[in-house]
Formats: C-alpha cells, structure tokens, sequence
C-alpha cells in the first residue's frame, strides 16, 4: 500500500500517468490510464508497461515513477473496488488477475492503426507488468495463467503469506485479517492497515475527505487481504516469464525481504535485488529505485522485441 498519492499536477505533466485510456479489450468500468512515451507512438515499437498497485492504493501513486520513466509507454489502473474503479465493486484476487491479463492483451494485440501501436501487427509489442505488494503478487500469478500475454515481470516486495514467513502466518500468532467476509468493520480496517502501513502521523495529517476516501477502500483491501490468506493460490514455482524482484533494505519488514530471498531462490525465472535504502512503500518514497526497477524488468524482456527511444 501507500501513503498519500503524489500531487495531481504531476498527472498531467508529459511524465505523469497519462489519459484515459479507450483501447478495445479492456475490461469494463475500470479507471485505466495510458501514457505515451516522450517520442510518442509513432515508431515505438514497445514495450508497454503496466503497473499494478497493491492493497488500499491506487494507479496514481505511480505518478513519481512515471515521471523517471519518460522513454517508456506506461499503463496505470485503479484496480477493481479501488478510487476510480470503485463502483465495479469489490473482487476476489483471480478477478483481477484476470483484469491484468486483458489488460495486457489489450496492448500486445492492438486494433490495427491504434495510436501507432496497431502499424506493428498484432502481437508485436511487448508487455512488461510490474507490481508493488498485492499488485507484485498479480503479477507474478498472471504470469503463471498467461505467460504469452508478458515478455517480462517486475515485483517488488510481493504479499505471500502463504510461504510462512508473515508474523501472522506463525501459528503463536493470531491472523490480522478479520474472520468473515468483508463487511461492516471494511472502513475501521481501512484505518487500521493504513496506519500500521504507513504511521499514525500520515493518518493525522490526511484531509477529511482523503481519509473517507481510503476508508471507502476498505472492503476492496479485505478482498484482498483475504485472498492472501489460507493455502497457496497459484504455484508460483510455475513461472517462466524472466522476472525482476526485489525487495527493499533494513527499514522494510523482514517477511517482505524473505518472500524476495525465497523467490530468488527457488524460482528460475526470478531474479533478485535490493533496494537498500527503502522501505515497503518504495515507489513513493524512493521512485529513482522503483524506476529502476521497472528497467531491469523491461531489460529481461527479448531484446530483439523492442527499441526504446533513450531519454533526453
């Protein structure tokens, strides 16, 4: 998750998260967001990435990153239940894996003459989705359902309970996830993960109306959280899309590095890194390292699929 989303002037900026996208294929009443590279799409002969934001956040929290990111197509979408996409309602996990994986058809396989990415042919351009928390724990399960649909993955600090390295996973420990579905207590939840996310001070310091905001989140970060709890629900040992990882130094939490470690280790596919000065919320607070990130991810991808325009 994250803290407060960056400034929306940065949105609108050639850098920032781009327009409202319109390209067939993409799934119903989401708010998805499309940003040209500095070149434009003439020429671009890709790759697209897509970025895939975690529990109680949104596509804007990229903004910082995109900005780094200027030489690169990029894709943002509020996931389902989430701020734009809110009224689609709440989803399970495999939904929005789903969501991803016609999100990416729906850039790999353009309408021809589609803002110059169709003049390519249909399968010709890359996508590369690159995922933060819950958002990197999509990313790698699409990969394993639909690994035609990526030419790489990026990850970082992925959500895997499952693999017993959460404090909540111990059996000494009660699980932080309320028992049932989401319901009544989702805003009381909203709260409570944000601050023990992010701090009690960024919750005092919120406006009113951002923090009715992220409470209104609330039943989507259940769906969630619930859906990362109990048995595995993919087998991530299935991967084969070249995968970049990482995770962040001493300040983030040390289930989030052994999740990364585990990966590295016994995924072939995966390749691990550290962001050592950063925390959990990296890709606001240390959006150079995020951006980084999503290069060495574009770099996994086949180097003859595409030419990125460098920046100036």
């Amino acid at each position: 998750m994250a803290g407060r989303a960056p400034q929306r002037a940065n949105a609108r900026r050639v850098g920032g998260v781009g327009e409202p996208s319109a390209r067939a294929g993409l799934p119903s009443g989401l708010h998805i967001r499309e940003r040209a590279p500095s070149g434009g799409w003439g020429g671009y002969r890709g790759p697209v990435v897509v970025f895939v934001h975690g529990g109680l956040d949104r596509g804007a929290s990229f903004g910082r990153t995109a900005l780094r990111l200027t030489e690169l197509a990029l894709v943002t979408y509020d996931r389902r239940g989430y701020q734009g996409s809110r009224e689609t309602g709440a989803a399970p996990l495999p939904v929005h894996v789903e969501d991803l994986v016609a999100i990416a058809g729906a850039y790999a396989n353009p309408a021809p003459g589609d803002q110059g990415l169709g003049s390519q042919g249909p399968g010709a351009v890359p996508v590369v989705a690159v995922g933060h928390s819950v958002g990197a724990t999509l990313a790698l399960w699409a990969g394993v359902v639909a690994p035609h649909r990526f030419a790489a993955l990026g990850a970082y600090e992925p959500s895997m309970p499952w693999l017993g390295f959460h404090p909540a996973a111990q059996p000494t420990r009660a699980p932080e996830v309320p028992d049932g579905p989401p319901g009544a207590d989702a805003a009381r939840e909203a709260e409570r993960f944000f601050r023990r996310m992010v701090g009690d001070g960024a919750w005092d310091r919120l406006g009113e109306q951002e923090r009715t905001s992220r409470r209104a989140d609330g039943p989507a970060l259940l769906a969630d959280l619930h859906g990362i709890r109990g048995a595995a629900p993919f087998d991530v040992t299935a991967l084969t899309v070249p995968t970049a990882a990482a995770a962040g130094g001493p300040s983030s939490r040390s289930h989030h590095r052994q999740t990364v470690a585990w990966l590295g280790e016994h995924v072939p596919a995966v390749h691990v890194a550290e962001v050592a000065e950063a925390g959990h919320g990296a890709h606001l607070s240390h959006p150079d390292a995020f951006a980084a990130l999503a290069r060495r991810a574009v770099a996994l991808a086949k180097p003859s699929a595409w030419q990125p325009t460098p920046p100036t």
